[in-house]
């Protein structure tokens, strides 16, 4: 059986998270904003519970948790709901990179038909992009600064912590995209100067469709966030509609087995990481490692194998390993990774890439055994 290596796509849903769901589906059926009954007040609970678990694990107020249908919808309320102020204030300069997740990239592409004014900054060659670089920009009209923490596809840990500390007496307000790191880099989240943070529940073994956007305030004010679609008052309007009480709930689970085992997953990823090196050192291969090993997350590997399509190794492969070659909302193009690319990697090398991602429950013998296999495959492709 093929051994999953695709977890930034989405990682497998805790069996624990799982079970917890379906006794909320099972016994509590009331809408969590009906305050008319004990059903209502009973879905309540369960999500200010989830509520404060997300705030336990990220080390802020519970209130400063909003929840969301996932990153995207997360990442286009930190931008779009930023319109209102930027009128008022005038301040229309938006500061991101080029590699960031098309969440983040369109909406900002999406500003800029409305005269905003939109820097990317572009990452040197391990794919890391530069905080003085995106500090230096920062002028009188910025408006935001809005920085993915890992990469999707390389793993590459951004200077997050250097650019907040950076921008922390500045009047510009700071959102982070942790979809990648949450429930993963706690420590690191938590020491995070930052004013909004957007992630995923399905990317820390939660269910897919629910995430979360957390707004810190300043002085005790919310970021000047608006909605960016109406209806309801759900989540203090800012994403209206009705909230699914065991996704909610998932999340919440997700979050409070991150807390207990953030820090064994990492032994565990570390292992995992070190022994598919040592494979690959050992098979013979030539490979790099798109990114600087110091400044990679330690569940994420990107690599090309020199003189092997990652098309066909992908192909040829997939009864041993899933894998990919680049990030899940992009898979259905076959045009090069803007990621790579941004790298200033060539198409070649680009096109020689693959991306292994794994976590908690891997097997690793069953892995072992079928990356054996896979790097068969590839010496045969060369």
């Amino acid at each position: 059986m093929s051994v999953y290596l695709d977890y930034n796509a989405s990682a497998p849903i805790d069996d624990r998270v799982v079970d917890f769901m379906v006794d909320i589906y099972k016994n509590n059926i009331g809408n969590a904003d009906s305050r008319t009954h004990d059903y209502g007040d009973n879905a309540r609970v369960i999500v200010e519970n989830a509520r404060k678990q997300v705030a336990l694990l990220l080390d802020i107020p519970s209130e400063d948790v909003f929840f969301t249908s996932g990153a995207t919808e997360s990442n286009n309320i930190a931008i779009q709901g930023l319109k209102e102020y930027a009128e008022k204030t005038g301040k229309k300069h938006i500061i991101t990179t080029s590699i960031e997740h098309k969440a983040v990239l369109e909406t900002a592409k999406y500003m800029s038909n409305y005269g905003y004014r939109v820097d990317m900054v572009s990452p040197d060659h391990t794919g890391r992009v530069s905080a003085d670089e995106i500090i230096d920009l920062v002028d009188d009209d910025t408006l935001l600064v809005s920085i993915m923490h890992v990469n999707n596809e390389t793993g590459t840990i951004q200077p997050v912590k250097e650019i907040g500390d950076g921008l922390a007496d500045k009047d510009v307000l700071f959102h982070i995209d942790a979809t990648q790191s949450c429930g993963k880099l706690v420590e690191e989240i938590r020491q995070i100067q930052y004013d909004m943070l957007s992630f995923s529940s399905h990317k820390m073994y939660g269910p897919q469709g629910i995430g979360a956007l957390v707004l810190r305030r300043r002085n005790y004010k919310l970021p000047p966030v608006k909605p960016i679609m109406f209806g309801g008052q759900q989540e203090h309007g800012i994403s209206p509609g009705t909230i699914p009480v065991a996704l909610v709930g998932g999340l919440g689970k997700a979050c409070e087995i991150a807390i207990e085992e953030y820090e064994s997953d990492e032994a565990d990823n570390i292992l995992i990481r070190d022994m598919l090196i040592e494979m690959l050192d050992n098979s013979g291969i030539k490979y790099i490692i798109n990114g600087d090993i110091d400044y990679l997350i330690s569940s994420t590997l990107n690599i090309q194998i020199e003189g092997v399509s990652s098309e066909a190794l992908m192909l040829s492969s997939k009864q041993y390993c899933g894998i990919s070659n680049g990030s899940a909302c992009t898979s259905s193009s076959y045009s090069p990774s803007y990621v790579l690319v941004a790298m200033g990697m060539s198409e070649d090398e680009i096109d020689q890439s693959i991306r292994l991602s794994w976590g908690r429950n891997t097997d690793v013998e069953a892995l072992r055994k079928n990356f054996e296999k896979l790097l068969e495959v590839a010496k045969e492709l060369v």
